[in-house]
């Protein structure tokens, strides 16, 4: 098994729906682009992962959502180094169709008070749903470590509920962890590294919004 030395996961650049969620009652989320913000974000980043992967390969895996592949196009990396796939597990959380603004604003503080991991929106996902199927896609990542010419580096271009959920499965964080912890910026980046004890590790902590609570004996 040759496992990637970096795992890169990178939330995508500003959308329109970042900066005025009535556009949720026009179009659908997976439809929503980057605002022009949100390309010269995706810009910068790109800078910064051209460099860090420099002429090395890289599988990268991006969500089917227009904000991701926008996100990716504005990276600007060597069409000769990458190769890329759509992967529809690595979406963002499906809060049902031609959302109501005022509705999803009281989805969204019913949430809060349940807990976002175990809360699932009407006709939508709940975080354990969404872990359900980032938990399949770690598996058949996983498994595709075991091409003998896999490249040395893999890039996640997501959402950045999927990219904590992703560590959770990943590093076996506990519930209370993972509703302790806030998403990543726009455009931001988590990179795992393969360290040479053969563990990842993460680069950089996500940013804690408050002390974990559990009431589990493992908490």
């Amino acid at each position: 098994m040759v496992r990637p030395r970096r795992i890169v996961l990178v939330r995508h650049g500003e959308s329109t729906g970042n900066v005025d969620d009535s556009v949720y009652e026009r179009e659908p989320d997976h439809a929503l682009a980057l605002t022009d913000r949100g390309w010269r974000q995706a810009e910068e980043t790109g800078k910064k992962l051209r460099e860090l992967f420099g002429q090395e390969r890289v599988s990268v895996y991006v969500s089917p959502y227009r904000r991701t592949h926008e996100t990716l196009r504005a990276f600007h990396l060597d069409p000769d180094l990458i190769r890329i796939r759509e992967e529809p597990r690595l979406r963002e959380q499906d809060w049902g169709n031609w959302q109501d603004c005022d509705d999803v604003r009281l989805q969204k503080a019913y949430r809060d008070a349940y807990g976002h991991f175990f809360f699932r929106f009407p006709q939508g996902e709940s975080g354990a749903d969404v872990y359900d199927r980032v938990g399949g896609f770690l598996e058949s990542l996983y498994r595709s470590f075991e091409a003998p010419d896999h490249p040395p580096n893999v890039l996640l271009v997501t959402h950045g509920l999927a990219m904590r959920l992703f560590c959770m499965r990943w590093f076996h964080w506990t519930v209370a962890e993972f509703e302790s912890l806030s998403n990543p910026g726009n455009a931001e980046m988590r990179m795992l590294v393969l360290g040479d004890d053969g563990k990842y590790t993460l680069d950089r902590p996500f940013e804690r919004w408050r002390k974990p609570l559990s009431y589990w004996v493992n908490g």
